[in-house]
């Protein structure tokens, strides 16, 4: 399914009698489930991204006065310095009211006080790549901050602990999203629990709301609920974690970089 038109009848051509027959979907379901290896390599894609955003906050790398784009630049440069081959994929640095976008891209906007600071970013390491999303406050912090950061972290929460072998797609999805709509903010989480992992940064399974299917042992799949306040600011969290076994249902959380509120 990925195919052009000309590669296609080239291939039509050698193929001779044989029958070329649709099998969309197979490769991407084939790779849903990853081995021991591959599970290794992701593991050190994410340990070099959570390096790298541990070492641009110790370095005050998250200060107001630096545009989005510096601190994008300065993140993709240190996951460089952890072993990352590169970045997983554009980053996202949102400030202000930036970080009510979902998928922002970043910009020369400069990081004030009492702003939320969303970056979601990833390593890529041996052709693997990593996902997490972090958000953080600029001080001074409001109220509003933090009880939107505390709903979508007892989200994140929920949807984690839903991560287990046979779970629904769908169940997942509802497990996190219904913390925000009972909360009044359902309209605001605007987009789908999370996806599959590996070869490429979004794979099989996705997990939203329309979702079919279940949770497979050994997928690695990302949990991240956000709440998005047009004008104001928004909170995402993200992590990556491995679908634990059918004898060991906990997840194994590969993006270990704090959750906790950071108030930089």
């Amino acid at each position: 399914h990925v195919l052009t038109v000309d590669a296609h009848a080239a291939l039509q051509r050698v193929s001779g009698d044989i029958e070329l027959v649709r099998a969309p979907g197979m490769v991407e379901a084939l790779r849903e489930v990853k081995d021991a290896g591959e599970i290794a390599i992701l593991r050190l894609a994410c340990e070099a991204a959570d390096s790298a955003l541990k070492d641009l906050v110790e370095a005050g790398g998250l200060r107001t006065g630096r545009t989005e784009k510096e601190v994008a630049r300065d993140l993709e440069s240190r996951m460089l310095d952890h072993g990352a081959d590169g970045p997983s994929f554009e980053t996202i640095v949102a400030t202000g009211a930036n970080s009510a976008i979902p998928h922002h891209r970043p910009t020369d906007a400069v990081l004030a006080a009492g702003d939320f600071v969303k970056i979601d970013f990833g390593a890529l390491v041996a052709g693997y790549h990593s996902d997490m999303t972090r958000t953080f406050v600029l001080a001074p912090v409001a109220q509003w901050q933090r009880d939107i950061y505390d709903l979508v972290a007892t989200s994140q929460r929920a949807g984690r602990e839903a991560v287990v072998p046979g779970a629904t797609l769908s169940a997942v999805d509802r497990a996190s999203r219904q913390v925000i709509t009972d909360a009044g903010y359902g309209e605001q989480f605007s987009h789908g629990l999370g996806h599959g992992v590996g070869l490429q940064i979004h794979e099989a399974p996705g997990i939203n709301s329309a979702a079919a299917g279940t949770l497979l042992a050994g997928s690695v799949v990302t949990v991240e609920p956000g709440v998005y306040l047009p004008g104001r600011g928004g909170v995402r969290i993200e992590d990556t974690l491995v679908v634990g076994s059918d004898t060991t249902h906990t997840p194994e959380l590969l993006t270990r970089f704090p959750k906790e509120l950071a108030i930089l």
